[in-house]
């Protein structure tokens, strides 16, 4: 599954999910802005930058990381160094570097040369595989947890997460932004789901709301408009007629009618 993208869900969708893992109270969000950060004139892009309204707060950096990689650490600092050398030289600092588990850090002499750092309080590491979820552990951090949650339990355990969106969260919209993120999670790590599954996981009224359903409804209009086509190419309409007609892209008609013959 591709963790970068569900990861910076996470966040950007539930950003005080951040501060809980760290241990510092979800409040401090409302001084935050979260964002992806890319390095001009490098090869760098920061996974993820909590940048404070405020310049006397430390702004926090976060790095994914689900494969082994020696340098890690090296490549990490690098892009730290770089964006406050070329943005607030003066700037204090925390970073967060998130593994699948502890067995793909660097072994002990790969990251000798960064040690005293990583001693430091300024950096946390966090091996989600260790961490201990119950009902009353934060929603993010059990969202979160999900990403290395074994197949077999992924299910049951999604299942009381959105029993538990549904009660707890009256909002339409904070309900189905959970609920989005959930479901992406699900496919993501589960992406055989059919429709059926998805439906009888999340409720039909609420799936029929979500990002992904949303989808499915525009990929029906589509087939549905593209069926016309060759009806309307036997009743003499030009390929632009069509277009104007249907309201569809000139390119989508032609593509069409190309893959016709």
């Amino acid at each position: 599954m591709k963790t970068d993208h569900i990861f910076y869900r996470i966040f950007k969708d539930l950003p005080q999910t951040f501060f809980e893992l760290w241990g510092e109270s979800p409040e401090m969000v409302k001084d935050y802005r979260f964002d992806s950060v890319e390095l001009k004139q490098t090869a760098f892009r920061i996974d993820g930058v909590f940048l404070p309204q405020d310049s006397e707060k430390p702004i926090y950096f976060t790095e994914v990381q689900f494969q082994k990689d020696p340098k890690i650490y090296l490549r990490l600092f690098s892009e730290i160094f770089t964006y406050l050398r070329d943005n607030e030289p003066d700037l204090r600092w925390r970073a967060m570097i998130i593994f699948k588990s502890r067995s793909i850090e660097p072994a002990a002499r790969q990251r000798e040369s960064v040690q005293p750092l990583l001693d430091s309080p300024l950096v946390k590491c966090i091996y989600l595989n260790e961490i201990e979820v119950s009902e009353t552990t934060p929603l993010g951090v059990q969202i979160i947890q999900l990403v290395v949650a074994k197949k077999k339990h992924l299910l049951e355990r999604v299942t009381r997460l959105i029993a538990q969106i549904k009660q707890q969260f009256s909002d339409e919209p904070s309900r189905l932004q959970l609920l989005n993120l959930l479901e992406a999670l699900v496919l993501a790590k589960l992406p055989q789901m059919s429709r059926q599954e998805l439906e009888a996981m999340f409720g039909v009224d609420e799936l029929r709301k979500t990002r992904f359903a949303q989808e499915l409804f525009e990929e029906g209009k589509l087939e549905g408009k593209l069926k016309l086509i060759p009806q309307l190419l036997k009743e003499g309409f030009s390929v632009e007629k069509i277009a104007n007609i249907l309201q569809l892209e000139l390119e989508q008609v032609r593509q069409f009618i190309n893959n016709l013959n």
